[in-house]
């Protein structure tokens, strides 16, 4: 333990995750420290409470002290996606326009087997459709139309809207949503239903929440569009009341700052920005923005990130510095209209339940999971099933005495029990191979995932340096990587706690995007060029506007905040368009349309190949982006001292049996904290800490580098 003395804490990032909430605290030398606590899904800042104390105990300080220092904290969660996905959210009522009231209720076609693996999406039988997150009973059509070139062909028949609003406040509603054809095109109609409703709410004394999707989501794509607005209603208020109690209990032990939450853009927002629904998904981001830093500083361009938890395998990937954002992901088997750092995930994590599928008589990992409960082996967590956890303990991978740093205690013996009744004795093998099956398969599910991943996107593995973190990556880091050929691979030592540390060193940003249509020739005339400009132009000062009003209500001035323009283009006639970094702060001129161009075939050329460029089929811009930021605190890398090849002997801990390749060998115990950067170690090893657990098995060694990051690689005689 360390007693900390002048250094003060600035920096904090929190991710509560469905298993873990991991904290991350940074000094003002740079120095930082992890914590961990079971996350709890009823009161989200206790957990955080939790963990705090556990990361600040190791500089011998407490929350009291800690929290009044701290100049910025972030926070990222998965309690709205499980909001949405569990239906616990707010009763919507939605208004759109006469005649597609079931638009809402049919969702595109694509939702029906949205996370289906590929063979239960060919055959129609396995596809099924949701509940819709606003039900026929609480929908209403209002007469209105503006056609697809933006002309309003029938006029909105504003009593209508009052008499919808009438009954939707009869019916129950805690939120009312308008969402109208075409209305990215001309907002007008969409605008005056918006007033309208709230003049009736006013004058029914009702105070309720009116989202119009044109002040959230100006873009093409009506399903997208409506999914995506109701989101922001069903899902996200409620969220912003489990933030609130967040910041409530920062500010009960004096803490100053104003709580941001990880932007599924990549960058932060505040707790109170008008926009939440965008944070739906935050936890894995944070870790591709703590590995885009990591690049940075140690000048890596190409990064496969890969992201184990409890409840899932999240990966993606930086090229040349930089990841990619999606336009129209879709979250939680919903098709939406958020920008989205591009991410795969499957449902195969280390608290993944274990059964054998009674058809095939093979074992089938998830794509359930114990999530916080961890499995069998935690006597009070009320489960029966085995976990990959289970499989993890009686293999000897993890410390039953150390789990959360000895917070909970793990009974090996129980787990056996359950590994020998529901997995070994109906395949006729010992409970070791049993398990030890059950860890190959999940390594050789990732394996194969991460790899099909990189070359589908016509990569090679061997140009690519792989970060291995989250709380259950470092355990299965040479498992999936084997033979895999990647340049590098990496755990950091605070891979628990990675992806809070990510949340930290993101920007303070807010974004908005609006659909435009523009459409330009190869050889295309100055004129052109210039209309083009200017349609560019006048949708980035409309964006520009809303970017600096959420800072204002944060208390930034308008000159505080740094814009910085983007658009998404497209070869005419290609189905899919990339989001561009604009070369310009401002399109006027047809050279500044040439610049665009330019920018966009470079980046085009990096995405795909140059050779498939086809400038002959002109050029168009889809959409307009704008982004702000403002300056904020990060966490900056260690360094230490290197103190050469041979660890510390306090490093120690002694040694285990642990089970693999058929054999029990004894692996030798070490402490991570006590390790020296240029230390060495070859398996089989297993390095402690409170957070997680790094496993360097026979045929594998490691080496610690000066910024506290452990370089596995596989070595030749095993």
């Amino acid at each position: 333990m360390e007693v900390q003395t002048a250094s003060r804490v600035e920096v904090m990032g929190i991710d509560a995750g469905g298993t873990m909430t991991d904290t991350f605290f940074v000094r003002e030398d740079g120095r930082f420290v992890v914590g961990k606590a079971q996350s709890n899904p009823a009161d989200e800042s206790l957990a955080i409470f939790n963990s705090s104390e556990d990361a600040l105990a190791h500089w011998a300080r407490t929350v009291d002290q800690v929290y009044p220092e701290l100049v910025t904290c972030v926070y990222s969660g998965t309690a709205m996606l499980n909001r949405v996905v569990q239906r616990k959210g707010l009763d919507v009522g939605l208004i759109c326009n006469k005649g597609f009231e079931q638009v809402h209720s049919m969702g595109r076609a694509i939702q029906s087997y949205l996370g289906y693996a590929l063979e239960d999406r060919i055959h129609l039988n396995t596809h099924r459709y949701d509940d819709p997150l606003v039900p026929l009973s609480r929908t209403r059509g209002v007469t209105e139309r503006t056609d697809v070139q933006g002309e309003v062909v029938i006029p909105l028949r504003e009593h209508e809207v009052r008499q919808a609003t009438r009954e939707l406040v009869e019916v129950g509603a805690q939120a009312i949503v308008i969402c109208l054809l075409q209305s990215h095109k001309n907002e007008a109609s969409e605008k005056r239903a918006r007033d309208v409703c709230r003049e009736e709410l006013k004058a029914l004394g009702v105070d309720l929440p009116v989202f119009a999707s044109v002040d959230y989501y100006p873009s093409r794509k009506e399903s997208h569009r409506m999914n995506t607005t109701v989101l922001e209603a069903y899902a996200a208020e409620p969220s912003r009341q489990t933030l609130k109690k967040v910041s409530d209990r920062f500010k009960k032990h004096g803490a100053k700052f104003d709580l941001r939450v990880m932007a599924t853009h990549g960058g932060t927002i505040s707790w109170k920005a008008k926009e939440l629904a965008r944070t739906i998904v935050s936890g894995p981001i944070g870790g591709v923005i703590g590995s885009k830093l990591l690049g940075e500083t140690l000048g890596y361009e190409n990064i496969a990130c890969s992201d184990i938890g409890g409840t899932s395998f999240d990966m993606a990937l930086i090229t040349k510095g930089k990841f990619s954002i999606m336009s129209d992901p879709d979250m939680a088997r919903l098709v939406l209209s958020l920008p989205l750092v591009a991410m795969d995930s499957v449902g195969a994590g280390a608290g993944s339940f274990v059964r054998i599928d009674p058809y095939s008589g093979g074992i089938k990992l998830g794509p359930d999971s114990a999530g916080y409960r961890v499995g069998t082996c935690w006597p009070e967590s009320g489960l029966d099933t085995v976990s990959v956890s289970d499989c993890h303990v009686v293999l000897g991978y993890l410390n039953p005495d150390n789990f959360l740093g000895g917070a909970i205690t793990l009974d090996v013996e129980r787990a056996r029990q359950h590994i020998k009744a529901q997995i070994a004795d109906p395949l006729g093998l010992s409970v070791e191979d049993a398990a030890a099956g059950v860890i190959e398969l999940l390594d050789l599910q990732l394996r194969d995932y991460l790899r099909a991943n990189i070359s589908a996107k016509g990569y090679n593995a061997a140009d690519f340096v792989c970060f291995s973190y989250g709380g259950a990556g470092p355990v299965h880091t040479y498992g999936y990587t084997e033979g895999a050929g990647f340049k590098d691979v990496i755990v950091p030592a605070w891979a628990a706690g990675f992806s809070a540390f990510g949340c930290a060193c993101a920007d303070f940003e807010y974004r908005y995007d609006k659909s435009v249509d523009v459409a330009v020739p190869q050889h295309g005339s100055d004129d052109e060029k210039v209309a083009a400009s200017q349609t560019i132009q006048t949708a980035w000062e409309e964006l520009a506007a809303k970017v600096v009003e959420e800072f204002v209500i944060n208390g930034f001035k308008p000159e505080d905040v740094i814009l910085r323009p983007g658009y998404r283009m497209q070869y005419m006639g290609q189905l899919n368009d990339l989001e561009i970094d604009s070369p310009i702060t401002g399109a006027a001129t047809a050279a500044d349309w040439d610049k665009m161009v330019e920018a966009y075939e470079e980046t085009y050329s990096r995405v795909y190949a140059s050779s498939a460029r086809s400038p002959e089929l002109g050029f168009s811009v889809t959409g307009a982006i704008m982004r702000g930021l403002v300056t904020v605190q990060k966490p900056s890398l260690p360094e230490d001292e290197e103190a050469g090849p041979t660890p510390p002997e306090d490093a120690h801990l002694g040694t285990r049996p642990f089970y693999r390749n058929k054999k029990w060998v004894d692996a030798v115990l070490w402490k991570m904290e006590a390790l020296k950067p240029g230390n060495e170690i070859t398996g089989p090893a297993i390095i402690e800490s409170d957070a997680t657990t790094f496993v360097v098995p026979d045929g594998f060694a490691t080496r610690l580098d000066k910024h506290r990051l452990f370089h596995l690689r596989e070595i030749q005689g095993k």
